[in-house]
């Protein structure tokens, strides 16, 4: 019987993966700087999960060097494999790091620790203005790295360009290129990435907000983590001016990269016509006016939610128990756009606009394919980009593998007798990281549905193929 993982395979993952430790335990260790600031002290929260990361991964690197492995041997199934065992570890790392410092429950800080790290934005925490602030802006700067992806920082900082690069960007589920290296790519992001943070903070300064709550709110939200620290998030500062500035932030993290570049560049005619940022536009303008007009939510609320919902963000500026008593259509439309969720080539979740814009366009020409005469020639292009029947079928299958998930979760929450949809309102939030939430998340929710949560927030953060793939890979494993 073929087998298709061996022992050179976990030599490649484990060089490589030593590297991305090491770089989490240098990532832990800048909060340090702020409970300095305030004074907080217990800095062994920090430095010692920060050392054990570090020695590991010194560790894991130092037993390997005498397997010299070349960086271009590395395949996708490397990458995927180093990518989702990467966002495992970083996990635990800050799981350590909530439990010394907050000493709560092992599954509430695992929680907790997944859904900053994914961007996700839920929170076990109903006081979080009662947190150091410490711990609020690790939680910021874990959404604020994830949102970019873990991996992405080590290819930009550690990784020298090449094949190795390439499979690892590739692992982070983005394939888009702003220059032919993906290394001068990533760098070209971090620029982006850094500037319109940099703007973030200064425009909510200019606004009144205080300087940590802006750093805090401009990494959560231009990340679309949705993490506040406030307890009724962005709707805390009852400020119309704060609540625009949070949705241009929103839509820049789920806008690509690739449109960003164009833009920064004066070439604003290219940036339009890209198909994603058009269907952002019409989504918003469509699903806002539906929940304004039909859902009877005042227009604030409603255009600020569906930007939140659509962008993965999860920020809200109505509390929970408002969001609960919302019509069911109003939710009915969120759970939708939180399904979707923007440009592939963000810091988006969810499906991915691109894969939607796919599905309808296949189902199209598939009708105009039986309409037309026999033999015509069906042209099928997106954006000027020629697709195939591979496309197509990659868009559609993913969407079934990411329902196929969804209903599991969803059926654990309605066996614990959540109601179904608010449950559904939940799970999707979670899987697509996003955030809002229907007040099901807690820190008295059930261990069961709480891992089934934190094991959509992983797989809707690598879009699902590289757990299967590293799953696969451990059962092969453990194979005679």
């Amino acid at each position: 019987m073929m087998r298709y993982v061996r022992k050179r395979d976990f030599l490649i993952v484990g060089n490589f993966l030593g590297t991305i430790m090491q770089a989490i335990g240098l990532i832990v260790l800048l909060p340090i700087i702020v409970a300095t600031i305030y004074n907080e002290g217990n800095y062994p929260s920090f430095i010692l999960p920060s050392f054990l990361s570090i020695a590991m991964g010194t560790l894991i690197k130092t037993i390997l060097k005498d397997y010299f492995v070349s960086e271009d041997v590395i395949k996708l199934k490397h990458g995927m494999m180093i990518a989702s065992l990467g966002w495992l570890w970083a996990t635990f790392i800050s799981t350590l790091i909530f439990l010394l410092f907050l000493n709560i429950d092992v599954t509430n800080a695992a929680f907790e620790s997944m859904s900053s790290w994914t961007g996700t934005g839920l929170t076990i925490f109903s006081d979080v203005e009662s947190l150091p602030k410490s711990i609020l802006f690790l939680r910021s700067l874990q959404q604020w790295i994830g949102g970019l992806g873990v991996i992405i920082v080590v290819i930009g900082v550690l990784i020298r360009p090449g094949t190795a690069a390439s499979r690892l960007y590739k692992s982070e589920a983005r394939d888009e290129r702003i220059k032919p290296s993906i290394v001068n790519t990533v760098k070209i992001i971090w620029w982006i990435y850094i500037t319109y943070t940099l703007i973030g903070i200064t425009l909510y300064c200019i606004a009144g907000m205080p300087l940590f709550d802006a750093i805090n709110n401009t990494l959560t939200n231009l990340s679309t983590g949705g993490m506040s620290v406030k307890n009724n998030n962005i709707g805390s500062y009852h400020n119309n001016l704060i609540y625009a500035i949070t949705i241009l932030l929103m839509i820049l993290g789920g806008t690509s990269f690739i449109v960003h570049y164009h833009i920064l560049k004066g070439n604003i005619k290219q940036a339009l016509k890209d198909v994603q940022l058009q269907a952002t536009i019409i989504i918003i303008l469509i699903f806002s006016s539906l929940t304004i007009f039909l859902g009877k939510i005042p227009s604030n609320q409603a255009i600020f939610h569906v930007v939140s919902a659509l962008s993965c963000t999860g920020s809200s500026i109505a509390p929970s128990n408002v969001m609960i008593v919302w019509p069911p259509y109003v939710k009915v439309i969120l759970i939708a756009c939180m399904i979707m969720g923007m440009a592939a080539g963000s810091t988006t979740g969810a499906i991915k606009l691109i894969r939607v814009i796919t599905i309808i366009k296949g189902i199209y020409w598939e009708i105009i394919k039986i309409l037309a005469p026999e033999g015509s020639v069906i042209p099928r292009e997106i954006s000027g980009k020629s697709i195939g029947d591979v496309e197509i079928k990659e868009a559609g299958s993913y969407l079934n593998l990411y329902l196929g998930f969804m209903f599991i979760s969803w059926s654990i929450l309605v066996l614990y007798g959540y109601e179904p949809l608010n449950s559904l309102f939940e799970v999707a939030s979670a899987q697509g990281n996003v955030g809002l939430s229907m007040g099901i998340t807690s820190a008295t929710l059930p261990t069961i549905p709480k891992v089934a949560l934190i094991f959509n927030m992983w797989i809707g953060r690598l879009e699902i193929i590289p757990i299967l793939v590293l799953i696969r890979s451990i059962i092969e494993a453990f194979k005679r």
